[in-house]
């Protein structure tokens, strides 16, 4: 059912609760969120052109997990694990590059691993016993190119496919032509003293625009909706308001983007969010491509990626227009910082008594509902006593 902002989609009476103060803080809850939401999950790396030579590759830690994406010299995309199968050390440091002589060299001992993850050599190998290439080199972790985006699992689950979970969207996001972008911010990360949960709880719901965010207020405030959380994927859509816009940003932006012929009508003048779950958000705009993320780093700390994509276009009005759409994220983002901010310092206050939803704030509870559904002890008003969650939980999943 599509959220209308006139429209009511919650009942009077529940769901207006949100998850309990205790799962915002709770170290033991955190372990559990690894384990069955971020180890399980699909994750976004990047995109295919990040790697357009053999030896490219990208690394990304996520709680407690280190991979790497890399092309192999037969121009195949492969993930490993980035560990050392000797001691454990990260193999590749840096978090992208080249590896243009064909080889991996750990930093530690240097065991060298080829592009395609076996075993090269090692120091002094009379010193070691025999050791086979194969079953000796990186660790192979799950690889699904969807559309050009890289997605890794760490653990292999019988959640479904990317492609799977993406389906009901393929024809809306064909006229994006996704295979095709190239890359056009590179990959930023940040940092923020929050609990990971408090910024999907700003990011999902539209209800805080149009106080909070006049650019977004300005470009698309009046005709913004939400669809519900269904299937592990969201969608938010926004048509542009009609008229030239009042800031100055929004209007030059309206004024200046140019037709992108392969989009419907609905979509050359629009913003599309499509988010999937746990943490992932893809944004279609009709100028560029991007997606952002968060993952904790500990209970009070999220770290966020972000990067931007662009089909080839040398058209001075679309240049101009990505740098505008961006100037209006750029905003926004530090906008919801602030909120997100706010939000998770009153949740360790003793006077936080928990949250009202509105009707228009279904997606947090939607939410929340996928959390509860995946986690169920996250249901319960009070913190189970220490050291029992993990008991708990299953417990209620046993239940079901």
């Amino acid at each position: 059912m599509k959220l209308e902002t006139n429209q009511v989609v919650m009942s009077h009476d529940e769901g207006r609760g949100g998850l309990p103060a205790w799962t915002y803080y709770s170290e033991e809850l955190l372990e559990l969120e690894k384990a069955l939401l971020f180890r399980r999950h699909w994750q976004l790396v990047g995109h295919a052109s990040d790697l357009p030579e053999p030896g490219d590759y990208l690394c990304l830690d996520l709680v407690g997990e280190r991979a790497v994406v890399m092309r192999g010299r037969d121009g195949v995309l492969r993930a490993f694990h980035n560990v050392c199968r000797h001691r454990g050390s990260r193999v590749l440091v840096d978090r992208q590059g080249s590896c243009r002589v064909g080889t991996l060299v750990c930093p530690f001992h240097g065991w060298t691993y080829n592009l395609d993850g076996t075993l090269r050599g090692v120091p002094k190998p009379a010193s070691l016993p025999t050791l086979d290439r194969q079953e000796h080199g990186l660790m192979p972790l799950e690889l699904e190119i969807w559309n050009g985006f890289l997605f890794i699992r760490f653990e292999e689950s019988d959640l479904p496919s990317v492609a799977t979970l993406m389906a009901p969207f393929e024809e809306e996001v064909a006229g994006y032509r996704l295979d095709e972008l190239q890359p056009y911010s590179g990959i930023e990360s940040d940092e923020f003293p929050v609990n990971w949960k408090a910024v999907r709880d700003v990011d999902n719901e539209g209800y805080h625009v149009p106080i909070a965010h006049p650019m977004l207020q300005d470009l698309y405030g009046r005709r913004y909706s939400d669809d519900a959380h269904r299937h592990g994927v969201s969608r938010s859509f926004a048509p542009f308001n009609d008229g030239p816009g009042r800031l100055w940003s929004v209007r030059h932006y309206k004024k200046i983007l140019p037709e992108v012929e392969s989009l419907p009508d609905s979509h050359r003048r629009a913003w599309l969010y499509l988010g999937l779950f746990p943490n992932t958000v893809l944004m279609l705009y009709p100028d560029a491509v991007g997606f952002y993320q968060e993952f904790p780093t500990a209970v009070g700390n999220t770290h966020q990626r972000a990067s931007y994509y662009a089909r080839p276009d040398a058209r001075r009005e679309m240049r101009l227009a990505r740098y505008l759409s961006q100037r209006i994220d750029r905003v926004t983002s530090r906008e919801d910082q602030e909120l997100t901010m706010w939000s998770w310092e009153a949740m360790q206050s003793a006077s936080f008594a928990g949250v009202i939803l509105s009707d228009l704030e279904a997606g947090v509870r939607d939410y929340h509902d996928a959390l509860r559904d995946q986690i169920p002890a996250m249901a319960l008003a009070e913190e189970p006593v220490r050291g029992t969650l993990a008991e708990v939980n299953s417990s209620l999943q046993a239940a079901g």
